[in-house]
């Protein structure tokens, strides 16, 4: 969700990075087509990759593709202040942070490094999967974070030709929680293996397939996240 939202906003025009913060997780790369990146370095700054209109950082340009990496907190938490300190962006309208599952040291790290214009918190259907999604939005809160939004995640699957919709997962869990918790409901993504296969071949459904229906979920999504970005940023300047 992280990558086509990044390539969704690109294309609406925005100026966009994409921070990978999974630090010993990081898949970023992949799904964005610069997995043989190899940085270069210019006045003692990282040049990030760029693909899709989109730049891109990740600890993946660093280390084999084979070598995990087995790092407590401390070194975690000076991996994503260097990308963000020593990456020469440029001008950014959005730096998309693609943050590792959980309520860890990236989110702390994130939230007490620089000031953050929000949070999306990305979900699917089930139960358990909206738990995890209450909880991302209790820290949020708690770290005074605006909250964006919710996204739901493989809403449903609809065949190609048909008109049957099949609720896998069940549906409309992501929209509850929102509402409940009376924050923006962002949209819902439908599941489709091409946005399977675009993470696994570099090109982003959004990048590879512009009319899709999944496509054109994301570029909703994207319109409302520039939105709320708008919102909150008119808010806190209008409180100074």
């Amino acid at each position: 969700v992280s990558v086509n939202l990044a390539v969704a906003l690109a294309k609406l025009g925005a100026r966009v990075g994409i921070l990978d913060a999974d630090i010993t997780g990081p898949n970023v790369p992949i799904m964005m087509g610069v997995a043989d990146y190899e940085p270069q370095a210019k006045d003692s700054r990282i040049i990030p990759a760029e693909n899709h209109g989109v730049k891109c950082i990740s600890m993946a340009f660093f280390v084999p593709k084979d070598t995990p990496l087995i790092w407590r907190g401390p070194m975690l938490d000076k991996g994503i202040k260097q990308f963000l300190r020593d990456v020469e962006w440029g001008e950014l309208d959005y730096l998309i942070v693609d943050m590792p599952p959980g309520t860890g040291d990236a989110q702390l790290t994130m939230a007490n490094s620089t000031s953050l214009s929000g949070g999306v918190i990305v979900t699917t259907p089930q139960d358990v999967a909206l738990l995890d999604g209450m909880r991302g939005l209790t820290m949020f809160q708690k770290m005074e974070v605006p909250i964006l939004g919710f996204v739901e995640n493989m809403s449903y699957f609809q065949p190609a030709g048909s008109s049957e919709q099949y609720e896998i997962f069940g549906r409309g869990g992501g929209r509850k929680l929102a509402e409940e918790s009376e924050v923006p409901f962002l949209g819902e993504l439908p599941l489709d293996p091409a946005v399977r296969m675009g993470g696994d071949n570099g090109v982003p459904i959004v990048a590879a397939d512009p009319n899709s229906p999944v496509t054109l979920a994301f570029m909703e999504i994207a319109k409302k996240v520039a939105a709320q970005v708008s919102i909150h940023n008119h808010a806190a300047l209008a409180a100074v």
